[in-house]
């Protein structure tokens, strides 16, 4: 169970269309994403093509999940002349809350291809259990 938070994305939005950048061209405010339950656990992918895992940070904070990235450009130094530059520069942020029955303690961080998977169990108290019912002859009788 996820719950999507993020509180400057329409701030981001109505600045995109107040300063005509809502084009195809235009750099994303925050960091694609797909969430989905495999099994016992939640599959979080983000995509982050060009970022090196030095430059990515996943921190988690009682149920808040924070991923950063920083990508930098291909082309640096005193030589370069930069002709075309339409691939997003800059940190990335998002924040995805996660609910208590997943289990934040065994988060698995996977980075492949320029997507980085983050596997979380859900945790063994909030998974389907069977519950014993005692008939009349398992009661004890307590005497004072």
């Amino acid at each position: 169970m996820l719950m999507r938070t993020d509180p400057f994305r329409e701030m981001d939005r109505i600045f995109q269309q107040l300063s005509g950048t809502t084009g195809t061209w235009s750099k994303p405010s925050v960091m694609p994403m797909d969430a989905y339950r495999e099994g016992d656990e939640y599959v979080i992918a983000f995509d982050l093509p060009g970022v090196s895992t030095e430059a990515i940070d996943i921190d988690v904070e009682r149920n808040m999940l924070t991923v950063k990235a920083e990508r930098r450009p291909a082309a640096q130094g005193e030589t370069v002349q930069m002709e075309l530059s339409e691939r997003p520069l800059g940190v990335f942020s998002r924040q995805v809350m996660l609910a208590d029955t997943l289990d934040t303690e065994r988060i698995e961080a996977d980075y492949d291809a320029g997507v980085l998977t983050l596997r979380i169990p859900i945790a063994e108290r909030a998974k389907p259990r069977k519950i014993a019912i005692g008939g009349e002859s398992d009661r004890k009788q307590i005497t004072g």
